[in-house]
């Protein structure tokens, strides 16, 4: 499958008052024309920052990409002057954030958000614009699109704002289609709509998908490819069905244990110890180290790197030739 989106060796960094936190490190990863690739890990993993450094949205300052590449359809989008990459954003690459309600603008109509965003990049009538917007909604299953397209967005429920989001993101056809917590914010029943929506969209526009989640029931659901990080770094990476049947990093397994919601012999849910460190990268040592019950003594002050344990799966782990343990 050829790389429609090729990460390499991104970092990011935030200078703050308790000094630089490199929030992702030297992060590496593809997605193909078609496919949809999971970003998981916990809150503060770097998933968030991963994907909003492909359209260049870190603030800066505070924020700023400090080092390697994002290549989309050949061009490095880290290089790109602003000029150009305004024309990249919305119509090759297009972003679902997590909060629909703050994404929408208050002050216009879910129809006006639409064309503009149309008539931005495509330089289409107005009347165009707008038959284009209402088959936009009926497509994203909108009730009444005719109706809906001259509301506001304090009007809309939240799964209605959700659709109205991914269908102004959808207006252009972009070619990628980066999803940061779709579904997060929304109740169980509505999250299977919009996850069914997602898939049945990406199926007919034949566009990518970068979701970045922490559900891992969401990705069983959805993902081809599946990439593991942990305190700014990827841990792990490979397919879904096979991360899912033998993950080989412990933060991975660990993930899928707590996911599956099942007692331990002592009749308590499992769960990672202790939390993910706070500025990631400033300790020597596997970052992960502290949490982890197999931790050896090298992983303390050695870092690992990332390996192919078998082909397509590389693990940042010293003992990932051993899992499950």
């Amino acid at each position: 499958m050829s790389a429609l989106l090729d990460i390499r060796g991104l970092s990011v960094e935030f200078r703050t008052s308790a000094g630089v936190l490199r929030a992702t490190e030297e992060l590496s990863f593809t997605v193909g024309r078609g496919e949809t690739v999971a970003l998981v890990g916990e809150s503060g993993s770097g998933k968030t920052t991963a994907a909003l450094s492909i359209l260049r949205l870190i603030p800066d300052p505070p924020g700023r990409i400090t080092g390697g590449e994002i290549r989309f359809g050949g061009r490095d989008l880290a290089a790109l002057p602003e000029r150009e990459l305004s024309d990249v954003r919305g119509r090759d690459i297009a972003m679902v954030f997590q909060d629909p309600l703050a994404a929408l603008n208050p002050i216009q109509t879910i129809g006006d958000q639409m064309t503009e965003m149309l008539r931005r990049h495509r330089k289409v009538a107005r009347e165009e614009a707008k038959e284009r917007a209402i088959e936009m909604l009926r497509l994203v299953g909108m009730p009444s699109p005719e109706r809906l397209f001259g509301r506001y967005p304090h009007s809309l429920s939240g799964g209605m704002r959700q659709r109205a989001i991914i269908g102004i993101a959808l207006m252009c056809h972009p070619q990628l289609l980066v999803a940061d917590e779709p579904t997060s914010a929304l109740d169980v029943t509505v999250q299977a709509q919009v996850l069914a929506l997602l898939l049945e969209l990406k199926r007919r526009l034949g566009m990518a998908v970068l979701l970045i989640t922490h559900d891992l029931g969401v990705v069983a659901e959805v993902a081809d490819q599946v990439v593991v990080m942990y305190a700014g770094r990827k841990v792990e990476e490979g397919e879904v069905n096979d991360i899912f049947a033998r993950p080989r990093h412990p933060y991975t397994a660990a993930l899928l244990d707590a996911a599956r919601l099942e007692l331990s012999r002592d009749g308590y849910l499992p769960e990672i110890p202790e939390s993910a460190p706070a500025h990631p990268g400033q300790a020597a040592g596997c970052s992960f180290a502290p949490r982890c019950a197999h931790a050896l003594a090298r992983c303390r002050s050695e870092t690992p790197r990332l390996e192919d344990v078998a082909p397509g799966r590389p693990v940042a782990c010293f003992r990932a030739a051993e899992m499950p343990i």
